[in-house]
């Protein structure tokens, strides 16, 4: 019926690949088979108690039951200008420079929808995060794809070449580009980047006129010695960037959504006027919860998260190499970047994560679903214990095996 009204936005967004992977594990769950599940982002474990607490302590007093601020309560951005100052010596004024949002997602898409005008021109670098590019799309803006060049035993960056290869995407853009997206450590590849990568991108940023926009979701989970740098430990850089924040990994907060947008005045001035229209805030008892999460329990990822994840991507690295995928340690995130094995890389990432959920019982992100340049890959998140990991590792290795006999059998 009225076919002839279209929905323009929805019919730019590409097919979403992440959906036949759901479906397929949905309906072997359905019929009963246990599936070992790597393929989303969402953190396991509990949030810690005192967090709870206090949320609960809260909701239970009068009158913290009603709208809230869109833009978040003051102590709780002001616990996030603490949190800046104390992790990278950035001064960020609450009033104009933080907007608390309702997980990171919501408030990058919500300052693209802001800040963008039909026709304008974003570079995001591939393989990303899906709604790092389809946030433009949805607001009638264009991306620019720019491959993302890494070593894939260390997954550094190779900055100079990242630098080469961004000023030729700007050079080469029509119209001029006005936003980059960076997103370090990076999601889905665990790339991460130097201080003095940010450096460089703030003085190229200034002169070539372009705003950046940073998403260190991850910021908080490193390993071996590494530690995230932030755009907004350079000098200058609120002059041209904004940054997204995140509890939702850090403390095992994901459906709390929790998020912040901080930096540049000029953009969070935007996304704070385009919010208040939008909605209301969170729910204050949320806000108040998260506040003591990170004035009081700032601890908690180095003393909790990160140990966590550490152990288990160093039990996956040696499972899955010891079964016959070879996997290199990354240095942050709560991922593994996997290249398909050799046996089965000509299937390409999503038929081989339908073969894995098929014949191993293993659910992993195909990585042609981050882009092009991701499908010789996939995505494995570390979100199941160390147990589970084991045995997915003897699943996989018995499937490896009938893939190089040629007969693979149904789980």
């Amino acid at each position: 019926m009225f076919n002839e009204i279209q929905f323009e936005k929805i019919n730019r967004l590409p097919k979403y690949l992440f959906a036949e992977i759901n479906e397929l594990k949905m309906d072997l769950r359905r019929k009963g088979q246990d599936i070992i599940d790597f393929s989303m982002g969402n953190p396991d474990a509990d949030t810690p108690q005192p967090i709870i607490d206090k949320l609960c302590e809260v909701a239970n007093r009068s009158k913290t039951h009603g709208y809230s601020a869109s833009k978040g309560i003051y102590k709780l951005r002001l616990a996030m200008s603490d949190w800046y100052k104390r992790k990278y010596n950035a001064d960020l004024d609450p009033d104009t420079e933080i907007v608390a949002t309702m997980g990171s997602k919501e408030g990058y898409v919500h300052l693209v929808q802001a800040i963008s005008n039909p026709g304008d021109v974003a570079i995001v670098p591939d393989p990303t995060y899906p709604i790092h590019s389809q946030a433009f799309i949805l607001a009638g803006a264009n991306v620019e794809k720019m491959q993302l060049i890494f070593d894939e035993e260390t997954f550094e960056v190779d900055e100079d070449r990242f630098f080469s290869d961004l000023e030729e995407a700007l050079d080469n853009s029509v119209p001029q580009a006005k936003f980059l997206v960076v997103n370090f450590p990076h999601n889905p590849t665990t790339a991460t980047v130097t201080p003095q990568f940010y450096e460089r991108l703030v003085a190229l940023a200034r002169e070539k006129r372009f705003y950046i926009i940073s998403d260190i979701a991850y910021a908080d989970i490193t390993f071996d010695g590494y530690r995230t740098p932030s755009i907004m430990a350079v000098k200058g850089a609120k002059e041209v960037a904004v940054e997204s924040y995140t509890l939702s990994k850090s403390y095992n907060m994901a459906g709390w959504r929790v998020g912040f947008v901080v930096g540049n005045k000029k953009l969070i001035g935007a996304l704070q006027s385009i919010k208040s229209w939008l909605d209301y805030g969170m729910f204050t008892p949320i806000q108040v919860a998260a506040t003591v999460a990170l004035n009081e329990h700032y601890n908690v990822p180095d003393e909790q998260i990160i140990p966590l994840y550490a152990k288990r991507r160093d039990v996956m690295v040696k499972a899955f190499t010891n079964a016959g995928w070879p996997l290199a340690k990354p240095n942050a995130s709560m991922f593994i970047w996997g290249k398909i094995p050799e046996v089965a890389r000509e299937m390409g990432s999503l038929e081989f994560s339908k073969q894995l959920l098929l014949h191993a019982g293993v659910a992993v992100s195909p990585g042609i679903g981050f882009g092009k340049y991701g499908d010789q890959y996939v995505r494995i998140a570390l979100i199941e214990n160390e147990k589970r990991i084991r045995q997915a590792a003897r699943n996989i290795k018995k499937f490896l095996k009938e893939l190089e006999t040629g007969n693979p059998e149904k789980k």
